[in-house]
């Protein structure tokens, strides 16, 4: 029995923030970049974007006839990309502070002002790989896929070797079923970054749509050697346990899933499968009513696979 739900663990990154010669920046604004970016690598997200404002605040021009507002380091100062005199020198670094900065917001949640940071960063640098492939994730977070997989094939054709960008396109494509292009995909990301663990459970998935459990298991295994904190990688690897009738196991991993995320509908509803194959109704049960409620839309494929685990279960007895 089939149980996989494909993972989607789009990659985003910080932008290199290489200064340009072509300008030359104030020590300020580079000391507030350079701090942004260290708090939005510490996970310091409100610190990040105070930072980054301050540092796009002082290098931009000030625009005294927009009125104060609570958001006032990124709406107060003009924004040269939009300038029509085409007369203002910006630094190319403000770029990169865009980029981080819409970062920050995309992981605070706020994909709307991810987006317009993104935007900006590319219409000042439009050779910004980064911010490409930043803003790929965030078309798809929106629900646009045919503009995220733009935005990475732009990534890529900037920079070739960008890792993330494979791995993102390849689990999109994975997750459309396009499964031989989505493995040629993860293949290039991993030999690009073979500490990459996403790359791992995206290519993991793929080889279960190929039913080739014995890769699957080993991407699996090596994204949790890589990071064990990721849930999708034990929710792989119990699929394929559970595929393999090896219940224990299986329902090890996806307890260690929904540590790791009690919001991982897929593995609860993946659980209460093993354990109804076990005979244990009332435990299954209460994982069937957590799935629905977290994701009300599986109601049917659940249903069949209810069915599907009592055939199971009336077989082993």
């Amino acid at each position: 029995m089939r149980c996989a739900c494909a993972a989607l663990l789009l990659a985003i990154c910080l932008s290199a923030g290489h200064l340009s010669a072509q300008i030359r920046t104030p020590q300020p604004v580079t000391d507030h970049f350079e701090r942004g970016n260290k708090k939005l690598r510490q996970g310091d997200l409100d610190g990040a974007i105070s930072e980054l404002s301050e540092a796009i605040a002082l290098s931009l021009p000030f625009d005294r006839s927009r009125s104060a507002s609570p958001n006032a380091l990124s709406s107060n100062f003009a924004n040269p990309a939009d300038d029509p005199s085409g007369v203002v020198l910006i630094d190319p670094v403000i770029a990169d502070a865009y980029t981080s900065r819409g970062l920050a917001r995309y992981r605070q949640g706020d994909v709307a002002g991810a987006m317009l940071d993104w935007d900006r960063a590319i219409k000042i640098n439009p050779g910004l790989a980064a911010a490409y492939l930043n803003r790929g994730c965030g078309h798809y977070a929106k629900g646009d896929t045919a503009g995220a997989l733009s935005d990475w094939n732009r990534a890529l054709t900037i920079n070739p070797r960008l890792s993330d960008a494979y791995s993102n396109r390849g689990a999109v494509r994975q997750h459309l079923g396009d499964t031989d292009q989505a493995i040629t995909d993860l293949n290039l990301a991993i030999q690009l970054d073979p500490k990459n663990p996403h790359s791992y459970v995206h290519r993991g998935y793929a080889w279960i749509d190929k039913q080739d459990s014995q890769r699957a298991m080993a991407d699996f295994d090596r994204a949790i050697a890589l990071d064990s904190t990721i849930a999708w990688a034990y929710q792989g690897r119990g699929t394929v346990k559970m595929s393999a009738s090896n219940l224990d196991s299986a329902i090890s991993d996806f307890n260690k899933a929904l540590e790791l995320d009690p919001t991982m509908a897929n593995a609860l509803m993946n659980r209460g499968l093993a354990q109804l194959i076990q005979g244990k109704d009332n435990e299954a049960g209460k994982d069937f009513d957590r799935a629905l409620i977290l994701k009300p839309e599986i109601k049917g494929e659940l249903n069949r696979r209810i069915m599907t685990a009592e055939t199971i279960r009336s077989a082993r007895h």
